[in-house]
This record gives structure tokens, sequence and C-alpha cells, in this order.
């Protein structure tokens, strides 16, 4: 049977004139032409990401201006029919941080312990989620870009990392209650044994998980840019999510994913875009994809990472790249007529993500678990069950599991 609705596919917006600092004199013109670029790919949404020192420079201060020009930025997307995801933390992008000036310097004080930021980041949240709740073409609020990656900077526990994201989750789904209401962590969460934002906070808060998939952490090391696995890095994260939540019916949104070099040379883009679709739209958690991103970042502008500068699916002129036809080319075979695998096994995970996050190393690339899964996946989808749920029949089912599989 085919599930229930089509995979969704977009792009995170990385503005084509000058990065995410064009949100200081936003120009309408070039932000229509750069969803224009997207509409004619076949995408269907956009993540967006306001800056938030710039929407709330002091912490009882929300410009409205700010918000005006977030709100103008979605009418636009709605004129080239992209549904748009509102990011509230920026927070971190492309490798700066984005901190308001009341928690740096003298102020200086942790974005996820000090009770005083705690309510002014809740002020926000609830002024931009009030703000979009209403607009018919936004469906998700995220707390933030990969907000993990605002520690160490900013210190934190397992416990504070939670109670932040969940305190701030019922602020957006009380602001905007007929939205999606996400968290955002890239994978560190996943595979970082001491890393104080865990598996369960992904999996229990929000109303769907989020991953990030990418393969220079180190995946793209085990076997090239092509290799297996490399572009089943997508779908062994979406397994993790599926089989690390309590609900076995909880979509997982793949909310980043990006070809990104030297890891992904320029020549093989369009077949690694091609492998990590194919396989990971076969996978039944999968609720949509969002690849990063949507233009390439301007070389007048100084001090990115190199990979930074070309993970555009157009460049800055607004040439599609192959990438980007490959994108289009495969969104139009995989979006409608959607088959989950039927009756697929599943290897059997020792470690239980939920109850035993300092196991994590035992599951992150290169792990002896990690490359039995790239080696069982090469004969068609594979899913992931922890010790504890492989004798539950009704778990197994939820899953369209049909035999479990032991790790050589």
């Amino acid at each position: 049977m085919p599930l229930s609705h089509p995979i969704r596919f977009g792009a995170n917006y990385v503005p084509s004139a000058g990065w995410f600092h064009g949100w200081l004199d936003l120009s309408p013109d070039s932000v229509r032409r750069d969803f224009d670029d997207l509409a004619g790919l076949g995408l269907d949404h956009v993540r967006v990401f306001p800056i938030w020192p710039w929407i709330q420079p002091n912490r009882a201060l929300i410009r409205r201006r700010g918000i005006d020009d977030l709100l103008q930025v979605i009418d636009i997307a709605a004129e080239s029919g992209l549904s748009v995801a509102v990011d509230l933390l920026q927070g971190h992008l492309s490798s700066f941080d984005f901190l308001p000036s009341w928690v740096l310097t003298w102020h200086r004080r942790s974005v996820f312990t000090d009770p005083e930021v705690r309510d002014g980041i809740a002020a926000y949240a609830d002024a931009v989620a009030r703000a979009v709740a209403g607009h018919p073409g936004v469906f998700a609020v995220t707390l933030g870009n990969e907000v993990n990656n605002l520690y160490p900077a900013n210190p934190t526990t397992p416990e504070a990392s939670a109670r932040w994201a969940a305190e701030l989750i019922d602020v957006v789904r009380a602001a905007a209650p007929n939205l999606l209401s996400l968290h955002s962590l890239y994978d560190a969460t996943w595979y970082d044994p001491g890393h104080p934002f865990h598996p369960a906070d992904n999996v229990d808060l929000g109303d769907l998980t989020t991953v990030h998939s990418w393969v220079f952490n180190g995946v793209s090391a085990l076997d090239g840019p092509l290799g297996p696995a490399t572009v089943t890095h997508a779908d062994y994260l979406v397994e993790l999510a599926a089989a690390t939540s309590a609900d076995p019916a909880r979509p997982v949104w793949l909310q980043e994913v990006g070809a990104p070099r030297p890891d992904v040379p320029e020549a093989d883009a369009p077949r690694f875009v091609r492998g990590t679709l194919d396989a990971v739209t076969a996978n039944p958690a999968l609720w949509g994809v969002t690849w990063w991103c949507s233009h390439d970042v301007d070389r007048a502008l100084a001090d990115f990472p190199e990979r930074e500068y070309d993970l555009g699916l157009f460049t800055v002129d607004h040439r599609a790249k192959p990438a980007a036809l490959e994108l289009a080319s495969a969104i139009r075979e995989h979006r409608e007529g959607r088959r989950p695998a039927a009756g697929r096994p599943a290897l059997l995970c020792d470690v239980d993500l939920r109850t035993e996050p300092e196991r994590r190393a035992e599951v992150a690339p290169g792990s002896a678990f990690h490359a039995e899964w790239v080696r069982l996946r090469q004969a068609g989808p594979l899913a992931i069950v922890t010790k504890g749920r492989a004798d539950d029949a009704a778990h197994l089912a939820a899953r369209g599991i049909e035999a479990v599989l032991t790790p050589a």
C-alpha cells in the first residue's frame, strides 16, 4: 500500500545576495528570484532562518521590523508556491554563531541554563511563533538550527538541555497550536557519548523527529563519495531515529542533507544526490527531505570554511548545478506513488540510545554495528530494532519489519 502522504521535498534557504546578512536590508526582488529558482526544481517548501539578535537585540526588545521582514519573505514564498518552515534561534549558521550582545562579553551567560536568558528566549519564541501562526503558508516552527552547536561555548547538562527544549516547545505550541513544533540537533546527539543533548530528546520533543546528515562527519572517509556507507548515511540516521522513538509511527524529517566538498567532488555530486535519495526515500519513517542549501555563498564574503561556499543547488548568479537537476529528476520519481518496502528485515542493535546514551560511539560511523548495517543494507532496505523491542510484535508490525537479523 502507498504511504498516506507524499514525501515533502524542499531546500534550506540561503539568500543568493549577501548570504544571511541579506536580512539586514531585505530585497524582495532578490528573494523572489531565489524562490522562483527553487520552485522550478519542483520543491514544495523552504526552511528560513531569521537572525535572532537582529530581531531581539536586547532581552526586553523585539524589533517589529524584523518580524515584518520575515512575514514578507513568507509572502514571497507563497507567491512561488512554496510553504515555509521557520527556525527561531540563529544561533549557528555555516560555522558562524549569531548570539545577541546580552549573552556575550561581561553579560556572558549560558543560553541553556541562565534563567533570565531563558525567559528572554521564551519571549522571542512566543513573538515570532505568534506572528507566523496565522499565515497559511507556514507549516512548522523549529527551535533553532542545530542549537547543540552552541555548546560548549554555552555550558549545559543533559537535564538542562532537555528542560530548555521542552519549555520552548511548550511556548511555540501555545503561540502556534496549528503548526508543527520541532527540535533541531546536529548528529553529535546520535554519535558522541559525552554530548549533553541526548537522542531521547530528539525523538520525544516536538511533533516529529529531525535529523541532519553530513558525510564530513567521518562517513565519507570510510568508502569515498559514492560508497555504500556514504550514500546510505541519511537512511541510517533516519533508522536510528525510528528505532529510538517510543512511538513506532513517529515520522522523521531529513531536515538537512547536502553534498559537501571535498568529501563529495563536484563531478560526483549528481550520483551522490541520486544514491542518497534512492536509499532514504525507501524508508517508511521518512516525512520529507530538505536539501542544504538553496544557493552558494558569494566568494566576495570572507572567512567561511571552504566547503560552505559551494553547497548551493544554485550559484549566486542563479545557475542550476548538475546536482540540482538530478535532485529535480529524483523528486519527480519519488514524490508520488510512494511505497514502503514490503516485509523488510531489521538488524538487531544491542544499544538502546534512549536509555544508554553513553554507548553512542557503538553505533557511530565506522563502528562494528554501522559496518554490519551498511553491508546488509546493500541487499535492500534494512531497519534497525533495539534489543528491548525485538520481540514486540506490535512494534515490528507498525514499522513493517518481518524478520530480525543478529549482527555477525
